[in-house]
């Protein structure tokens, strides 16, 4: 008697139950994830910015006629290349100084959090032992 097929389910074939001789084989086990090596890190990183220089040479050349700006009453006549990257270069330094004032902030609060239980909270417990609160002598001579 033939062993009736396996059920499909959405269009993937469920495994096949061993038979009674145990003919049939498991499954194959799912690849192990490697996770990529700094070598090849770097080699995705520069891919990545050779291909930024190559847009970038492309939108200068194509974006090299000059306009007029007109900023706080000063009036210019540059390229409208370099006037989009010197926008752009400004919006990011802005992004970044938001960001940096709020990762700052978050570290406060959780400064703030971790010693609101303490009557006096070192302000760096460099020299102390952080499991058992043994200190290690001070650097420097010894009395």
């Amino acid at each position: 008697m033939p062993e009736p097929a396996a059920p499909r389910y959405d269009g993937i074939r469920a495994p096949l139950r061993p038979s009674a001789s145990g003919s049939a084989r498991p499954p194959p086990a799912p690849p192990a994830r490697r996770r990529p090596t700094r070598i090849a890190s770097i080699r995705m990183g520069l891919t990545a910015g050779i291909c930024g220089l190559v847009l970038l040479v492309v939108f200068i050349a194509q974006n090299a006629h000059a306009v007029h700006i007109t900023f706080f009453g000063v009036h210019a006549r540059v390229s409208l290349a370099a006037a989009l990257l010197a926008a752009a270069a400004a919006g990011a330094l802005v992004a970044v100084a938001a960001s940096t004032a709020r990762i700052a902030q978050g570290r406060r609060t959780m400064l703030q959090i971790s010693t609101a239980g303490h009557a006096h909270a070192p302000a760096s417990d460099t020299h102390q032992d952080r499991n058992t609160g043994r200190g290690r002598p001070e650097p420097g001579p010894q009395p």
